[in-house]
């Protein structure tokens, strides 16, 4: 599982890094520029894509924990990270995320952050994560989480439909304290935290998927192929008869993907500096 999804990472790790919000990005380093050192937590941070992007960004010392499950992910996370920049520290704890996260596990904490997470958690996870945020008095920085939305160019006249059944899978109990959040990730998140006593800003994060990533294109066909497929199996004839078609486009060279994201940034209310445009 630990090396499927380790594949899996690093195809997509381009366009996440392609996708995520310079301006959400910059506001936070911006709001957080004196704290030193900065210590911060990456939630179910797979290979730690979200801190390779972060830490060179931060210029100050930094200490980091990385928290996943998966042990092969935290090992290959801390080799890789180990490099991000300088006067970096990455700690990993080995965590089941459906659990009730320990309260000590934001204890210090400036910064909260997680990609690619929040349309799999449920919405009292989230409640609990913002909770846990505002009693610390730290900032939190989610990306890159699915909206429901994907465009595919060519269209398939099957599309919508493949579509419309992968986000109905996507609502589905993922282990993570419920049912998922799913599309309603970013919103639901927002409204958490606004209950908290944060200040959100949200903006687009949309992969922009080129003909020239086959491999990552077909992967995510797969994907969609296959979680439809569990969601309908009396339309699994379509569905396989529509993968074939999108991957055909695929080899083709002709496939262009665009599938919607949102990056979502939370500060205690009254504390983003104005020059970082919030």
């Amino acid at each position: 599982m630990g090396e499927s999804l380790s594949r899996w990472l690093a195809l997509r790790e381009p366009a996440d890094f392609a996708a995520r919000s310079v301006r959400l990005t910059t506001a936070m380093v911006e709001r957080l520029a004196g704290v030193r050192p900065l210590r911060a937590l990456d939630v179910g941070t797979g290979t730690g894509s979200n801190i390779r992007y972060l830490a060179p960004r931060f210029h100050v010392e930094q200490q980091w924990t990385a928290v996943d499950k998966d042990p092969v992910l935290l090992a290959e996370a801390a080799a890789r990270c180990a490099s991000a920049a300088p006067a970096v520290q990455i700690d990993t704890r080995q965590l089941d995320l459906g659990e009730s996260l320990p309260s000590e596990l934001f204890d210090t904490r400036r910064l909260v952050t997680a990609s690619a997470l929040l349309d799999l958690v449920s919405s009292r996870w989230l409640d609990a994560i913002a909770g846990h945020c505002r009693r610390a008095g730290a900032c939190a920085l989610f990306t890159i989480t699915y909206n429901g939305w994907n465009e595919c160019d060519p269209r398939d006249p099957d599309d919508d439909r493949v579509f419309a059944l992968f986000n109905q899978h996507q609502l589905n109990d993922k282990g993570l304290g419920g049912p998922a959040a799913g599309p309603r990730g970013t919103d639901v998140a927002r409204e958490a935290f606004s209950r908290a006593g944060f200040e959100v800003q949200v903006e687009p994060s949309n992969w922009h998927i080129a003909p020239e990533a086959r491999e990552f294109q077909a992967e995510l066909i797969e994907g969609w192929a296959g979680a439809a497929g569990e969601i309908a199996p009396t339309e699994r004839k379509m569905i396989e008869a529509w993968k074939e078609r999108r991957l055909s486009h695929v080899t083709a060279g002709r496939s262009i993907i665009v599938v919607g994201h949102y990056d979502l940034a939370a500060a205690p209310a009254g504390s983003w500096q104005l020059r970082a445009g919030w």
